[in-house]
Formats: C-alpha cells, sequence, structure tokens
C-alpha cells in the first residue's frame, strides 16, 4: 500500500501541469532575483547585489569576462536611474536552478558618464547553501531592428 502511495504521488508530482507549475514558480523566483539585482544597482545597495552572487560566479559584456570581485568593483561606480525588463524567457535547469533571458532597457551613469543601453542579458540562478546566487551572466548590447 505504502508503494501504491508513492507512485500516485510520483504520477501527480510528475504529471505535465505540476511540472510546469514548478517551472513556473521557479521562473518567478529567478526572475525575482534578477529584478532585485537591478534595483540594488538602482538604489546603491551595492552590499546586498554583492551577497546575491556565488563566488566563484563569471560576468561577460563587451570587455569580456569578470570575476565577482571585479564586478563589485566596477559597479561601486555604476548607478541605475531606470531599467524596465522585457521579452523574458526561461530555462528549467533542475528543480533549483534556471536560465533567464531578457532584453533590458536601462539609463543611469557609469565613472560619471551618463548612459542608455538596449542590452539582452543572460543569467544562470541556483541555489546553494539554501541561497539564491547568480553564478553566469552574460550581457550583449542588442542590435537595432531592421528597416523594413
Amino acid at each position: 500500500m505504502r508503494f501504491a502511495g508513492i507512485l500516485i504521488a510520483l504520477v501527480v508530482l510528475l504529471s505535465p501541469p505540476a511540472v510546469k507549475a514548478q517551472a513556473d514558480g521557479l521562473k518567478a523566483t529567478i526572475v525575482a532575483q534578477e529584478r532585485q539585482g537591478l534595483e540594488d544597482l538602482k538604489s546603491g545597495n551595492i552590499d546586498h547585489f554583492t551577497n546575491t552572487m556565488a563566488d566563484d560566479a563569471i560576468f561577460v559584456d563587451s570587455h569580456g569576462s569578470a570575476t565577482k570581485a571585479e564586478v563589485i568593483e566596477h559597479a561601486r561606480d555604476f548607478r541605475l536611474t531606470d531599467f524596465t525588463i522585457r521579452d523574458i524567457r526561461f530555462v528549467r535547469v533542475s528543480p533549483t536552478a534556471g536560465l533567464v533571458l531578457y532584453q533590458l532597457d536601462e539609463t543611469g551613469t557609469s565613472h560619471g558618464n551618463a548612459f542608455t543601453a538596449k542590452m539582452n542579458v543572460s543569467a544562470l540562478w541556483a541555489v546553494r547553501d539554501k541561497k539564491w546566487v547568480c553564478l553566469f551572466s552574460q550581457e550583449t548590447a542588442a542590435r537595432a531592428a531592421p528597416a523594413q
């Protein structure tokens, strides 16, 4: 009887609606983590921003790859004034990890210079030691839409 109960629980948990609900919850959690990181860059809360990155995280942009320490150093002279996340896509990697991809419209200052940018962003988040952390992120400048 115990085996039948376990089998029924597995069927329910692995049914397409249950798997979709789990993926939707995971997506919402990871998107909220990304959004909070951007809010931290807007408010200047670099300590919280730092705590959301894995110690061995790698970040990639047009300048190449960077470690967590290099990103933190740069973030101290970086401030967002506004941002919009759109066209969010998500890939579930495991029950406690996922890859989020989105387009980011941002304005702010970097090293004293005002900027406006449109970026394609991808970020891999996972739970480590019972805490959500970003393991990898890549930002690429978005291309302008071709003229019709």
